[in-house]
């Protein structure tokens, strides 16, 4: 919980993260959705303490696998920067996965050297639907790869999303969520415990 509430925080100080309790100055996504939460964790570049904490996080988790990657892969472009950090760490070859083919040379949609067969984790900044996660994880497996798991950094912890993973047959990690995040803004009076209730039943909405 310490790890949660620590990346939660920090995530919050620079403003990677930023939560609004009046929903008349509610956040607007691409989608047109009015939101509470705004998530942008391409910030995290910027913060060597917060990244380094993140693939750190990252390791653990794949050190916990009984099964080990023989490769990483980013999905572009904000899980490039901390799959390339994730690869370094652990001292395994870096790959990316475009959203498109690219329309020229090669047509190719998967940068960098993998074989056949070979294991894969994928990492991903944001899991709202899983959408793209799950597009970049599909291209592997069309490729005759192996994803043995999508880890990400932050979840809004929908429903949708759950349902798209299990139907596709993929699991995923997140390092925290959005319940994670508001139990941490209930514990530093930052939000109050109604208004937290207010924005679950926000997400759940949503989902």
């Amino acid at each position: 919980m310490n790890q949660f509430n620590d990346l939660a925080k920090d995530l919050l100080t620079i403003e990677a993260v930023q939560i609004k309790t009046d929903p008349s100055d509610y956040f607007t996504w691409t989608s047109g959705i009015k939101s509470p939460i705004y998530c942008d964790n391409r910030v995290t570049i910027s913060y060597p303490h917060v990244r380094r904490k993140i693939t750190n996080s990252f390791v653990q988790i794949i050190e916990e696998l009984q099964v080990k990657p023989d490769v990483i892969a980013g999905c572009a472009t904000a899980g490039i920067p901390h799959a390339a950090w994730l690869a370094d760490a652990l001292q395994l070859p870096l790959i990316y996965i475009r959203s498109k083919p690219k329309k020229h040379g090669t047509g190719s949609q998967i940068e960098g050297k993998i074989r056949k067969n070979q294991k894969v984790i994928v990492i991903e900044d944001l899991i709202s639907t899983g959408g793209s996660s799950i597009e970049a994880a599909n291209v592997l497996r069309q490729n005759g790869n192996e994803v043995l798991q999508i880890l990400a950094i932050f979840t809004y912890g929908l429903q949708r999303a759950q349902i798209n993973f299990t139907k596709e047959d993929f699991s995923f990690t997140t390092l925290l969520s959005f319940d994670q995040l508001l139990n941490t803004l209930v514990d530093g009076n930052e939000i109050t415990p109604l208004e937290k209730e207010q924005l679950l039943q926000w997400r759940n909405q949503l989902a």
